[in-house]
């Protein structure tokens, strides 16, 4: 018998690492608003790094769709957001999951500790955005272009 857990499926990589960078930003976060003058510095590193690896990824992810719209018809919410069936529904529910407890935990610590380090949180969900941005542009499932199409045509 083989378990579900056992097979590997396209983008699991990016999935899993929304997951840590998501857990890790809640950990932070959490300890940021509890004792922000030991915390503080730690959860705003953190979340300009997720900051800027999310930025990285959602720029990739944009020359990827870019890339791939020549063969296929990539929509912008497909892309970014795994909508349309560009993904598949657990997949696009564990990016979404991801993303809204990114939301969610730095918009209540920022809240908490307004003006101070723990509210550059904020800039942290940028990373679920871009993991899931990238995994709509390498992982995808977008309908093939037609040939016939007239703007396939004029470009």
């Amino acid at each position: 018998m083989v378990d579900r857990y056992d097979e590997l499926h396209p983008g699991d990589g990016l999935v899993n690492l929304a997951f840590a960078g998501t857990g890790a930003l809640v950990g932070t976060s959490l300890a940021a608003a509890v004792l922000p003058d030991t915390f503080g510095v730690v959860h705003a590193v953190l979340s300009l790094l997720l900051f800027a690896i999310g930025t990285g990824a959602l720029l990739w992810a944009y020359a990827l769709g870019v890339s791939r719209s020549r063969a296929v018809v990539v929509t912008l919410s497909g892309l970014f957001f795994l909508s349309g069936g560009a993904a598949p529904p657990d997949t696009r529910q564990r990016m979404r999951i991801a993303l809204a407890v990114e939301v969610v935990v730095v918009v209540i610590a920022a809240a908490i500790r307004p003006f101070t380090e723990v509210a550059f949180g904020i800039l942290a969900p940028m990373f679920g955005l871009g993991l899931m941005a990238m995994w709509g542009g390498r992982h995808g499932s977008f309908a093939a272009r037609a040939d016939d199409d007239p703007r396939a045509r004029s470009s």
